[in-house]
């Protein structure tokens, strides 16, 4: 299980927190959570490299969407690390988490629907000018701005312009992931970005996936659509009881594993350490 099976050497299961790879963007390591008796994280270790898209995959209930809020900053863990870019971080809310380059596309996508797509593009980041306390928001160069991050990434809106309401589901979800990657992110985290589209905006979707991907950025992808994480993700961690149990590179996996590993029929990386 730990020869050679990529171009670039990985082995087939990943450190689970140990000997992680130097080119790793994120590194957890051991981070805990409770909410009152509840234990919903325990001891979760796992890393995201550069330029790759890392998904995370599991049951509901597994601990998956804790671990992101973990990572960007709406809960604190009660134990653990987390490595960021080189650096120990202790995030206190998803601002300080967005200002160091981690961007999160949630379910809810938290988009304004009365708002134009420029508007929702720059909430809580408005360009202003001015003097002093004179100051008046620039809404010239945030919808030129705009503009240019829509076709950089070749986003499949109408108009900047266009109010949020007239959308369809595909071009809402176009508009959160754009504004989680025009904003100098490093890494950007989407959960379950095409659970509600149907076919056609759901490959739009991946496709803007991919060019992310391609342009460098690191991605981690919580989806229950095993065949869209063989399609594109380079890593695969699952996540059992809040634990993260195993660790795949991709191309040594396939979804039958994937599935044993979820329910428990086959035992994880883990299984045998006592925690």
């Amino acid at each position: 299980m730990t020869e050679p099976t990529t171009a670039t050497t990985a082995p087939a299961a990943l450190p689970l927190g140990r000997d992680v790879p130097t080119d790793a963007l994120l590194d957890v390591r051991d981070v805990s959570l409770s909410f009152g008796q509840v234990r919903a994280l325990r001891d979760v270790s796992m890393h995201a490299r550069r330029g790759e898209v890392t998904a995370i995959v599991g049951d509901n209930g597994a601990g998956k969407s804790t671990l992101i809020r973990c990572i960007s900053g709406i809960h604190r863990p009660d134990a653990g690390t987390i490595d960021f870019d080189g650096s120990r971080v202790h995030f206190r809310s998803p601002e300080e988490a967005r200002s160091a380059g981690i961007e999160t596309v949630h379910q809810n996508l938290a988009l304004v629907e009365d708002l134009t797509v420029w508007q929702n593009l720059f909430l809580n980041r408005e360009i202003v000018r001015g003097i002093g306390p004179l100051k008046l928001l620039d809404r010239g160069a945030m919808r030129q701005e705009a503009e240019r991050m829509v076709s950089s990434l070749a986003v499949n809106v109408p108009a900047v312009g266009a109010r949020v309401r007239r959308l369809s589901g595909g071009q809402r979800q176009a508009v959160s992931i754009c504004r989680a990657a025009g904003f100098t992110s490093k890494l950007i985290i989407m959960d379950e970005p095409t659970a509600a589209l149907g076919v056609q905006e759901t490959a739009r979707v991946e496709e803007l996936i991919q060019r992310l991907r391609d342009e460098g950025h690191a991605i981690v992808l919580i989806s229950h659509n095993f065949a869209q994480v063989l399609k594109l993700s380079d890593a695969v961690w699952v996540m059992r009881a809040g634990r993260c149990v195993a660790g795949r590179r991709t191309s040594a996996t396939d979804g039958d594993e994937i599935v044993a590993l979820i329910t428990g029929a086959r035992a994880g990386d883990l299984e045998d350490v006592a925690r």
